[in-house]
């Protein structure tokens, strides 16, 4: 099984992640990889909080996946992969090269985004970065939930997401 998802969602754990995929995918773990989040055990507990006691999280900084990615992809459970923004992804995706494939599942409005999608805001420098990580041959995909269809990267800077 391993890990059945790599996601960036800017809310990281929440009703969305835990029910929309949690359950039609079967996860029994989740990766969270987010520097500030994995030295803080209070925000830790907060997330942990957030799942279902069958459902583990782990918590990682992006240098330790460098390690640690092969494990989680060696794991017989079903499990997710969660950053919460683009950068981190790109980042993750230099010291865990495994990852093939990227969800982007909520990048909400921040100053300096444009809209793409409902769910989807981007700032120029996401756009590029998010461009780099399909030209190193991964697949790029907006999907908030398994129910939706996966809109691909083109569509979504294009601002088609029915295309």
């Amino acid at each position: 099984m391993s890990l059945l998802l790599h996601r960036i969602d800017d809310r990281l754990i929440h009703g969305q992640v835990v029910v929309g995929w949690g359950q039609p995918l079967g996860l029994r773990f989740i990766v969270l990889v987010d520097d500030d989040v994995a030295a803080s055990d209070w925000e830790q507990e907060l997330y942990r909080m957030g799942v279902p006691p069958d459902v583990e999280v782990y918590f990682h900084a992006v240098r330790d996946m460098a390690t640690a990615i092969d494990h989680y992809d060696r794991d017989v459970r079903p499990g997710l992969l969660l950053v919460g923004s683009v950068d981190t992804m790109r980042r993750l995706v230099d010291v865990a090269p495994s990852i093939r494939s990227v969800n982007i599942g909520g990048v909400h409005h921040a100053e300096g985004r444009v809209q793409r999608m409902r769910y989807v805001f981007l700032t120029p420098d996401e756009e590029v970065s998010l461009r780099a990580l399909e030209a190193r041959g991964l697949a790029i995909t907006a999907q908030d939930v398994p129910s939706t269809r996966p809109v691909s990267l083109a569509d979504v800077l294009a601002g088609k997401p029915d295309a």
